[in-house]
């Protein structure tokens, strides 16, 4: 029988009672009169009704295995097999079902991307909250979704249907306010804790992930040598690739720029001449420095050394040129920084490994979102540091700026309070329940701005000197006791780690609150070079940079978690650094990085207004505002 073959265009044949034919296999008879059942194969649809086979041709229905499937009918008409409503019905399901097991995969890939681990009862909530949107595309749907999860602090990449249920009534309740689709859709806040670890294999040249998924608070002695290894060979790797310290496949004719192979320390046993090598500095004897590498250590000295910018402290990363002396020291001649690597050359090379913590991204959401950051030229996020709520005067210069976002017509999309939130430091002579009740005071004056409530989100990150288990890095976010109180009247208020990442649609942005600047001079080993600049916050930039670290201090200085030192680093490097200091406020973009410092606030009453689609600093003060020592 001659037919046209249409994407809508349903075929009924009758092909007689007892025989059921395929087009691609012959089958034996079928004898159940009981009940109807479809039979679906990668192009046909067969239904079989008493005596009866009736052939649908139904365009584009896929299956994945090659033979007929028996799936059972249900709710079908009791009419005759010759009912076109019947057949109706039967296609209607077929789509229906195509529908949801697509949105169902849609969902378990994009949450694997993005390193979670949907239990069941969670995907079935998921589905339901997609299935109250327009059906052509749940994509959006998802992605709020999913994006909101990644806004939640959660202590597991494993999401059960609780955390779900929380996130959907955020969303269904905030889906009347204006401008939401923006917040909802373009921020994520990453908790340092959760950072995905990767370590290099200088064998097989790759990155990989150990073994232990989440690894313990207390490591054991082989956490900390792990920990140094780690950044050595993260650097390393970085450093092969650089075209003057690149290995050279052939021996050629050398250029002016002279021949900057790297060494082994092991192999300055011997040698005359200038060698360049890697290394981390380190205090083996007191008075006494050495470079380290995986092979050896050698003395160096430094007094006659060139630098670059920078701060040249014990446990920095450092390529130095030089030659060793008959006393076996190693003379340093010119000594830096290992070379930056341009980002979109990291992340090329790291493709498939979520480095920062915010999942990954396909090409077609990485080019969807890159369209909604251009289109997010309102969005703007209010910085402040040092905000002390046991200070009037501070709680006074608050509730000024509060006041003058409230009023304006754009409101900011995001405020961040960086601790420290007492002027005290939060020993044992800490009340925990006095700063439970000014955080309830900091929710009551935050509530009485209704645009701001609305309209804009706040995130809270630790300072050094605020209550938490110890002073090691990372921080814990604040403890839910002294937070809850504020929580009841900001329900969406978050509370992070310090540091902090932030996912801005395509953007990457870290919040690092310590007084770094302070500790970093203190703990240099040599005067910083002022050849290039005298500005420390410059030198301070530029240090932290090439050592895709937040904190290189010496732990007997700045002590560190062993098994999480890697949510510290700064590879590839991000689009913006917040680091947040007592010292002068200040911004400096350094190789294409935006870095700034947004001051003290309860201080010297400094902030700073910054634009994310632009990566435009406003430094802000208030006017008239007294400085608190």
């Amino acid at each position: 029988m001659p037919f046209a073959r249409t994407m809508d265009l349903v075929l009924l044949v009758r092909l007689g009672p007892l025989g059921l034919y395929d087009p691609k296999k012959k089958l034996g008879p079928v004898h159940d009169r009981k009940r109807p059942r479809l039979f679906l194969s990668n192009w046909h649809c067969v239904l079989v009704f008493g005596h009866f086979q009736l052939l649908l041709l139904v365009h584009r229905l896929r299956d994945t295995s090659s033979r007929l499937i028996p799936i059972p009918v249900r709710n079908f008409p009791a009419k005759t097999p010759q009912s076109p409503h019947l057949f109706a019905i039967g296609l209607d399901w077929i789509r229906e079902r195509e529908r949801e097991m697509t949105t169902r995969k849609k969902v378990q890939k994009k949450c694997k991307i993005r390193g979670f681990t949907l239990k069941v009862d969670a995907l079935e909530e998921i589905l339901s909250f997609v299935s109250r949107f327009d059906d052509s595309d749940p994509d959006g749907a998802i992605d709020v979704v999913l994006e909101q999860l990644q806004l939640q602090p959660l202590k597991s990449s494993i999401i059960d249907k609780q955390t779900v249920q929380s996130v959907v009534s955020i969303l269904l309740q905030a889906d009347t306010a204006v401008g939401d689709e923006t917040l909802g859709g373009g921020l994520g806040v990453c908790d340092a804790f959760l950072v995905p670890k990767f370590r290099y294999d200088p064998i097989k040249k790759i990155f990989y992930k150990p073994s232990e998924i989440q690894p313990p608070i207390h490591g054991n002695a082989s956490a900390k040598a792990a920990l140094y290894k780690d950044r050595f060979l993260l650097i390393s790797q970085r450093l092969s690739r650089h075209q003057h310290f690149a290995k050279r496949a052939f021996d050629s004719e050398m250029s002016d720029f002279g021949s900057c192979e790297i060494s082994q320390i092991q192999s300055l046993v011997g040698q005359t001449g200038r060698r360049w090598v890697m290394g981390l500095i380190s205090q083996l004897e007191d008075g006494h420095f050495y470079l380290e590498d995986l092979t050896a250590s050698v003395e160096i000295n430094l007094s006659n050394a060139k630098i670059t910018t920078g701060f040249f402290t014990e446990n920095t990363m450092v390529v130095a040129e030089g030659e060793m002396l008959l006393e076996g020291v190693f003379q340093v001649i010119t000594c830096g920084f290992p070379p930056l690597e341009d980002r979109d050359m990291s992340v090329k090379l790291l493709a498939g490994h979520d480095f920062f913590g915010g999942g990954i991204l396909t090409k077609e959401e990485t080019l969807r979102l890159s369209e909604l950051e251009k289109r997010a030229v309102n969005d703007m996020f209010v910085i402040l540091s040092d905000i002390w709520l046991d200070s009037e005067e501070a709680m006074g210069k608050l509730e000024r700026i509060l006041d003058g976002y409230e009023n304006q017509e754009v409101v900011p999309s995001l405020f961040v309070f960086m601790g420290n939130f007492s002027s005290h430091p939060c020993n044992l002579s800490f009340r925990p329940s006095s700063l439970r009740l000014q955080f309830g005071k900091l929710g009551q004056m935050i509530a009485a701005h209704q645009q701001l409530t609305k309209r804009s989100r706040f995130l809270f990150i630790p300072g050094p000197d605020d209550p938490g288990p110890s002073k090691v890095l990372p921080r814990c976010a604040l403890p839910k006791y002294i937070t809850e109180e504020l929580q009841k009247h900001i329900p969406n208020a978050m509370f992070s780690s310090n540091p902090c990442r932030i996912k801005f649609y395509t953007q990457e942005l870290v919040f690092f609150r310590q007084d770094l600047l302070y500790r970093m001079r203190r703990s240099c080993l040599i005067p910083p070079s002022t050849e290039e600049t005298d500005d420390p916050f410059e030198h301070l930039v530029a240090t932290i940079t090439h050592q895709s670290h937040l904190c290189p201090l010496p732990l007997i200085v700045q002590p560190i978690i062993w098994n999480y030192d890697h949510s510290l680093y700064l590879y590839p490097t991000p689009h913006t650094i917040v680091l947040g200091d007592r010292s002068e406020q200040k911004a400096f973009k350094y190789t294409g990085i935006t870095c700034f410092n947004p001051g003290s606030f309860s201080r010297e009453g400094t902030f700073v207004a910054y634009y994310p689609c632009t990566q435009e600093v406003e430094l802000s003060a208030l006017e008239d505002s007294d400085s608190m020592q």
